[in-house]
């Protein structure tokens, strides 16, 4: 059964890969709700990563579980800093060996991490029930991206299932840290792991993504003079003081998509960089003038620029906003980078790995998969980036990721796994599974 690899499948052999994939949907889907049960946030990422560990071993992949330790990566130019306890940030890797290795290598990516849920009240069903309502299924990581984790798993499953498997070494990973920092898929990196090529299976809809932008997260950091909340006029009150700060970040955010003409894709983009307050925190009593405010925020940059040069314009606009304000022009705040600090980056057209998905979701879908041009993180950048390999992004179709009644396309899984599964023997080539 052995092939060149470098030619595309044929009719008979795509079609039994992809009726492979149809004859263990109903599995896929019962594996992707258990996978979406377990509330993988940011500290339970094991909870998660159990299951695939246990499903890649069953499998008999050759196995590595490590928990990511920042001093590994510190040294790395993608490292982004590290502020929580990394005592349950494990990664997964799961990897197939050809008896013969005459195909290209390649890497699946996908994240089990996820973010908080918010109020649970304000959800239809609860978040991690992983219920399903006519085509979709609901639940926090459904489509962010739960699904696309199982869809690589699944993809070399219908390989197996239909007498083959890739000509070619596979390194299926599960990481974490996605959400936060992208040090999770560094640590894939930095650990040895490279291939020829990877794919990650985000919800790209069936798009093709062809650039990211990179991110930052920092807070803003304020101390007040609390008093009694009587003589409120005498005191300073910490979480006014932060708020005063926000006009000059979003004068950052506006500087930036100023510049959108300067970049290969953003141009079209109404709002590209998006400056976002999302977490505030302050004060100790009802009756007490505030004496502390800490925001949390983070905001975006194009590809092509380093995440030093936003750190100064954040700096420097936090410094003279505060220069000319009555209590903090004597109390600077204090600016911590805690999370994001990666690069964006742009996918140049035409690589081999590009043509091949190309063939493989047109022989699926019948339609050419249209450019995305995505505004938010991908941990797609540490391959393009630190590795030089072409890393495709495609995955099934996505709704209200980071909201409430986050939920996932069913037909799109099938879609999406039919398509990376002929892409994986596509790519790698194949042999005859002896399993």
């Amino acid at each position: 059964m052995d092939g060149d690899p470098k030619a595309a499948l044929g009719e008979e052999l795509a079609r039994r890969i992809t009726d492979a994939v149809d004859s263990a949907f109903d599995e896929q889907i019962a594996f992707l709700q258990e996978l979406v049960r377990r509330p993988s946030v940011r500290g339970q990422e094991h909870l998660a990563q159990d299951l695939m560990f246990q499903a890649m071993n069953e499998r008999g992949y050759e196995m590595d579980r490590w928990k990511v330790d920042p001093k590994d990566i510190e040294h790395h130019p993608g490292f982004s800093p590290v502020a929580v306890d990394y005592a349950h940030a494990w990664n997964v890797v799961g990897t197939h060996r050809p008896r013969n290795e005459t195909g290209r290598s390649l890497v699946l990516n996908g994240h089990v991490d996820v973010v908080p849920t918010g109020p649970l009240d304000m959800w239809t069903d609860p978040p991690f029930a992983a219920a399903i309502k006519g085509d979709w299924m609901y639940g926090r990581g459904a489509g962010d991206m739960k699904a696309g984790v199982v869809a690589n798993l699944f993809a070399m499953d219908a390989l197996r299932r239909a007498g083959l498997q890739p000509a070619a070494t596979v390194h299926m990973e599960t990481v974490c840290e996605e959400e936060s920092t992208g040090n999770g898929a560094l640590a894939t990196l930095v650990r040895g792991y490279k291939a020829d090529a990877a794919l990650i299976s985000e919800p790209s809809g069936g798009k093709m993504t062809r650039a990211t932008m990179g991110v930052q997260w920092f807070q803003v950091k304020v101390r007040g003079h609390p008093v009694h909340v009587a003589q409120a006029g005498t005191g300073s009150n910490a979480i006014q003081a932060a708020m005063d700060l926000v006009p000059a970040l979003k004068a950052v955010e506006g500087k930036w998509n100023a510049r959108k003409a300067d970049t290969k894709h953003y141009d079209v983009h109404a709002h590209p960089v998006n400056m976002n307050v999302g977490k505030i925190a302050g004060g100790d009593w009802a009756s007490s003038v505030p004496a502390w405010c800490t925001m949390d925020c983070r905001i975006s940059i194009f590809p092509g620029f380093k995440p030093e040069e936003m750190q100064r314009d954040i700096e420097d606009a936090v410094r003279k906003a505060s220069a000319g304000h009555p209590f903090l022009s004597n109390n600077p705040p204090e600016v911590v980078w805690n999370g994001f600090f990666t690069e964006g980056y742009d996918l140049e057209p035409g690589s081999d790995a590009e043509t091949v998905l190309t063939r493989c979701h047109e022989r699926v879908t019948g339609r050419k998969p249209v450019d995305y041009i995505a505004t938010a993180y991908i941990d797609s950048r540490v391959f393009v980036l630190y590795a030089d390999m072409p890393c495709m992004v495609y995955g099934p179709i996505c709704e209200d990721a980071h909201g409430f009644d986050e939920r996932v396309n069913i037909p799109s899984i099938r879609e999406a796994t039919k398509a990376i599964a002929l892409f994986i023997a596509d790519w790698c080539g194949v042999e005859n599974y002896e399993g």
